[in-house]
């Protein structure tokens, strides 16, 4: 059985003169946690938002195989959490959450359930009927994951998840990633802390100028290379 989720094949972005991502290539399987990692401006980003539909890229293919799926039901079986805030400030978190569970096809008694036991779990159930724009940093970057993850999405992309969480709730963000992996989610990771990296990825696949640089195991690439790269 093949178990790979996502496949990226020599995809390359170019922005007027500065060619943002070379011809990388990765997959991404059921039951794994893939680290994607780079400088600022090393391309993660771009290629987050080729892999996610949102940019063309200029050559190369991306595909998502999730089951007997295809076109928009594979989106709606995909989560996302950016890098950026993309919350409705003036909704309740609650609204907001029930709204964005539905937009991935879960029925609206199923959404609000979904919700509040996430809202539960990170702590935020009694800001559940507040507006998004009265949460601090760290809350709106939890609830940004609530969206990502509530309607159990098959493919689950995460850029830098744990941007605005002190400690504690990196740790609990971090169990939530791990059990999701367990449950058979593949996840794509991208961070630039290597010890979070080290904690949670079973493999990683490091960029830089547009480029691969790494790719593979945490074991494999320790043996490969040991302490000389950093």
């Amino acid at each position: 059985m093949d178990r790979t989720v996502l496949r990226v094949e020599q995809i390359v972005k170019d922005f007027d003169s500065v060619r943002a991502v070379d011809g990388i290539s990765l997959e991404a399987e059921r039951g794994e946690i893939l680290g994607f990692l780079g400088p600022n401006g090393a391309g993660k980003t771009t290629s987050i938002r080729i892999i996610l539909g949102i940019f063309e890229p200029d050559a190369g293919e991306v595909s998502i195989r999730i089951g007997d799926l295809s076109g928009r039901r594979t989106k709606e079986r995909t989560g996302y959490l950016p890098e950026e805030r993309g919350l409705y400030s003036d909704a309740t978190v609650l609204d907001a959450l029930v709204y964005l569970a539905e937009l991935k096809g879960l029925g609206r008694a199923d959404a609000r359930q979904r919700v509040l036991r996430w809202l539960g779990r990170f702590d935020l159930a009694s800001w559940a009927n507040k507006k998004v724009e009265k949460l601090s940093k760290g809350m709106q970057q939890k609830v940004q994951f609530i969206a990502s993850v509530a309607h159990e999405p098959d493919l689950l992309v995460l850029d830098e998840p744990f941007s605005g969480l002190d400690p504690i709730h990196q740790d609990l963000l971090k169990d939530v990633i791990r059990e999701l992996r367990d449950a058979g989610t593949a996840v794509l990771l991208s961070a630039h802390q290597m010890n979070q990296v080290e904690e949670l990825c079973d493999r990683i696949f490091l960029i830089h100028r547009g480029r691969r640089v790494l790719y593979g195991t945490l074991d494999a690439i320790k043996a490969q290379d040991g302490e000389h790269v950093v």
